[in-house]
């Protein structure tokens, strides 16, 4: 028996993180893969039985986790944000969402032939979204412009708001009587409000004071964070029912936006733990369905959920974008975007054991049809919102182009290379000299201190993908790919080499606190620096390897070194002391291309062969 525990344990993880990095590997949507397994794990094998693993532990479990979810989320929100999304967000929350609940609602009345009580109670559970499925598509989609701050703010805020209208209608089913309900809503609201603002609030209060006093040693405040979240959301819950969710997630948004503490080690923690519970909440989820669940879906359920992507949703943003200024692009892609995730699968499962309790008909239907909802949103919009995106011009595929620090001469020309070839670049200075003579060069700029919390909301990152440090301070550089590597991934931050001064093995800088070096050992800016000012250039050149070296030379037979290498499909790939070039017959790249003859100095810097001197 414990060897079957063990095993559905480590199922549940080797699943969910499987199909995570299979999606990665692939480039598919990860909740998509995270469906299937679940599925092939429960329903096709029936490998897995929630029930029997986790026992009565299974929905507060699964309660809590969502919790954590909603808290790291709400840390990812920027107030400032609200500046120019404000009013649309607000009208997606309040008025889109009971317009969602309403239609949705009378589908299900009409459609399904549910009672209006249980009608209303789905439609109140499938008016969230969530950052579950919102999340991943995002970083799978990376829109441009607002939409996505609308998308990522509403996913997150409209969990506590969905779940809260959850509870007030099963509250007023159970009351009974239209005064009585109405009595019943009314307080509820109030409590949830109140008893989420408040209990939130004194959460993150507390969390900074015994921060900002070092009152929690450093090996344990993420510990103690978590700890925080727990008690935060268990206080609001006992408070009043449902608002634990509105509590945590309000917490999230001060401890993100106050001035008093750093909190990017909390970030970068909750935002591994937010991976692991994501895959292991749909693993689970998804493998407590049964197949006679499946079979009960007729056409008429199809209509129903076609009416939820086709009719509620468009509805609701149309309604709540009346005047926002957003063009028909990013209203049609706002409308596009509305998967189910997390937090309908586990209110749903929630409210129909309570309703089967009492006494409701037909409650057992809630979790097939609710689930129905997740798993037809999520491959609809999984499927079909990367082309939409492009159809819709609010996003770049595969973006290349490239954010550079730095825009003395070393980092303009690099940057003109590749802005000449086509590719964005953005090039970030606090030097008003540098970015006045970047701009002469007609390149794009931002004057700024890269590191400032608020640079990377007030710049556009629309098509770029990549960090290039290219100043001539070290720890500048370092920084910057630290910050940046949470946007961009490690993969692909880069920075120049840092400089050796004589010292090897304990007197390097550790490889975690800095990027990839870029272009290839010792190629620091300072030699960068020297070579252009001795007649070196930066140029685009065709590629030639000589026969007894490591060496690189042009058609013309001047010195070459590889710096980013162009394929054909508009994509570069940026040469780094880790990698070595690979090359295929006639590579074309952006080299730095020196005189015929390479020095034995610079040979030795670049550890390439000494060039034969003829006699």
């Amino acid at each position: 028996m414990e060897e079957t525990f063990l095993i559905s344990f480590a199922g549940i993880f080797i699943l969910g993180v499987g199909a995570q990095w299979l999606a990665w590997r692939f480039r598919l949507p990860s909740i998509l893969l995270l469906l299937l397994f679940g599925f092939i794990a429960g329903p096709a094998t029936g490998s897995l039985h929630p029930e029997s693993l986790f026992g009565e532990m299974l929905f507060p479990a699964v309660s809590l986790a969502v919790a954590i979810i909603l808290f790291e989320g709400g840390m990812s929100l920027k107030i400032a944000e609200l500046r120019s999304i404000g009013s649309v967000l607000f009208r997606l929350i309040s008025g889109g969402a009971l317009a969602t609940l309403t239609i949705i609602s009378a589908a299900a009345y009409w459609l399904l032939d549910l009672n209006p009580s249980l009608a209303i109670l789905l439609g109140a559970i499938l008016v969230v979204t969530g950052p579950t499925v919102i999340g991943p598509l995002l970083r799978y989609v990376r829109p441009s412009g607002q939409v996505g701050a609308i998308l990522n703010w509403e996913g997150i805020v409209i969990d506590p708001v969905g779940a809260m209208f959850a509870v007030l209608v099963f509250e007023a089913i159970i009351a009974g009587g239209f005064q009585e309900a109405t009595t019943v809503v009314f307080a509820g609201i109030m409590r949830t409000l109140g008893v989420g603002l408040v209990v939130g609030a004194l959460g993150a209060g507390l969390m900074i004071l015994l921060l900002r006093r070092y009152w929690v040693p450093d090996f344990l405040q993420n510990p103690v964070v978590l700890m925080m979240v727990t008690g935060v959301f268990v206080a609001a819950n006992v408070g009043q029912t449902e608002s634990g969710l509105l509590a945590v997630t309000v917490m999230g948004i001060i401890m993100a936006n106050q001035p008093y503490v750093p909190v990017r080690h909390i970030v970068e923690f909750k935002e591994n733990l937010r991976t692991l519970l994501i895959a292991s909440l749909f693993i689970v989820l998804t493998a407590r369905l049964e197949f006679s669940d499946l079979t009960g879906i007729g056409i008429e359920s199809l209509i129903f959920l076609a009416v939820v992507i086709v009719i509620a949703r468009p509805a609701a943003v149309a309604l709540s974008t009346i005047g926002s200024g957003l063009n028909w692009r990013e209203r049609i892609f706002l409308a596009w975007m509305a998967p189910r995730g997390i937090v309908a699968a586990s209110v749903s499962s929630i409210f129909a054991l309570r309703m089967v309790e009492a006494g409701i008909p037909s409650a057992e239907r809630l979790v097939p049809l609710t689930f129905l909802v997740i798993a037809g949103t999520v491959a609809f919009y999984s499927l079909t919102v990367a082309p939409v995106a492009r159809l819709l011009r609010v996003v770049l595929p595969n973006p290349q182009g490239a954010l550079i620090v730095g825009a003395d001469s070393v980092a303009r020309t690099i940057a003109r290379a590749l802005h000449e070839k086509g590719y964005q670049v953005l090039l970030v200075d606090t030097n008003p000299a540098n970015i006045t003579a970047a701009k002469r060069e007609d390149l794009p700029t931002s004057e700024g201190n890269v590191l400032a919390d608020d640079l990377a909301n007030e710049i556009n990152l629309g098509g770029i993908g990549r960090l290039l440090a290219l100043t001539p301070n070290d720890q500048v550089n370092t920084l910057a790919v630290i910050e940046y590597a949470q946007l961009f991934g490690r993969a692909e931050v880069y920075q120049l080499s840092l400089p050796r001064n004589g010292q090897s093995g304990k007197g390097r800088v550790s490889q975690k606190l800095h990027g990839r070096l870029l272009f290839g050992p010792d190629l620091t800016h300072e030699y960068l620096a020297r070579q252009l000012s001795e007649g070196a250039v930066i140029k685009t050149t065709q590629l030639v390897r000589t026969s007894d070296s490591q060496a690189f030379r042009t058609p013309e037979g001047e010195f070459a070194l590889p710096l980013f290498l162009l394929g054909e499909n508009g994509t570069f790939t940026v040469v780094t002391a880790d990698r070595a070039p690979v090359l295929r017959q006639g590579q074309m790249a952006i080299c730095l291309v020196g005189p015929s003859e390479t020095s034995p100095a610079t040979a030795r810097m670049l550890q390439l062969p000494e060039p034969v001197v003829n006699q």
